[in-house]
């Protein structure tokens, strides 16, 4: 597993570890529970804890016992509640947010012809036709250039998406602008969760706001959905997933090593990075620069 020097979404060098990833889902760090630990065998070099809740952190330090705990990253786990219906989700947003809902709205039904195309993609037939579209739209998204994370095109994804999809997991979406396939939006469900798993759209559409107006339909689908019960915006956090959540979980991401020499100078280099990151981080607010930033790093 590569830990990441990560500028924004562009990968600048990595350190590769042997790692057991133990996620967290959202149920499990809305009510503070800590993870079960599997077995290490004797290659690995320990554990990567992610959506730990962070008044848990003491308590999984002292679990560790001689291993090095170190936290990469915090950030709040949001989601949206969807049981109230889709009105009533609106209501909880803040006003700034649902007139931007409506503007931008309003713009793409425009350029579509007077109204939006969004077409929800659900059975494994269904999906065979979404993945085609969505994966072609995928290889000119900042996602796919950039983390190699657009909709995956691997025999293990599909095969894992039409079980998934036969039991009635799976709800993706695809925004049309005229006849263009402009943004697509892929969701399995678990437990009555719809996790945002991948999102992305045209480079082309950049102006129409089309990945925001896809999410606005796709909850406004998911509200109406006996089946789900909340949107999960997964881990990490963002403008687009802090104007659309409607609550939160305060989360760390955190490495558990064997202390072994390599592992300490990994540690070290991580710890290095991570804090001239969040220094260049505060000298980009302190200066305005935010949306130059932003450019930047997606360039």
């Amino acid at each position: 597993m590569p830990l990441k020097f990560q500028v924004g979404a562009r990968t600048l060098a990595s350190i590769r570890r042997n790692l057991v990833r133990v996620p967290l889902d959202l149920d499990a760090a809305i009510e503070g529970r800590l993870p079960a630990f599997p077995a290490l065998s004797p290659a690995a070099d320990g554990y990567l804890v992610t959506s730990l809740p962070e008044r848990l952190s003491d308590a999984l330090g002292k679990t560790a016992g001689a291993m090095i705990a170190f936290e990469r990253q915090r950030y709040t786990r949001r989601y949206a509640d969807l049981t109230t219906g889709f009105d009533a989700y609106l209501e909880q947003l803040s006003g700034n947010t649902r007139s931007a809902i409506k503007r931008k709205g309003k713009k793409v039904a425009q350029a579509s012809g007077g109204q939006l195309d969004v077409r929800r993609y659900a059975t494994p037939e269904q999906l065979a036709e979404f993945h085609g579209i969505a994966r072609r739209l995928a290889l000119g998204t900042y996602q796919e250039r950039l983390m190699g994370a657009g909709l995956p095109d691997t025999p293990d994804f599909t095969q894992r998406m039409y079980a998934m999809a036969a039991e009635g997991n799976v709800r993706a979406w695809l925004l049309f602008v005229g006849d263009a396939p402009a943004a697509y939006l892929y969701c399995p469900i678990h437990s009555g969760t719809a996790i945002y798993e991948f999102v992305g759209h045209d480079p082309e559409f950049n102006d129409l706001s089309v990945g925001a107006v896809l999410q606005v339909e796709a909850l406004r689908d998911l509200a109406a959905d006996p089946g789900v019960a909340r949107f999960d915006f997964t881990e990490g956090d963002g403008q687009h997933k802090r104007q659309f959540a409607t609550g939160g979980v305060q989360c760390c991401d955190v490495l558990l090593l064997r202390p072994t020499l390599a592992n300490r100078a990994t540690i070290a280099a991580l710890a290095g990075f991570d804090g001239s990151m969040a220094l260049a981080k505060s000298a980009v607010a302190w200066l305005g620069l935010q949306d130059v930033a932003k450019k930047v790093r997606r360039a």
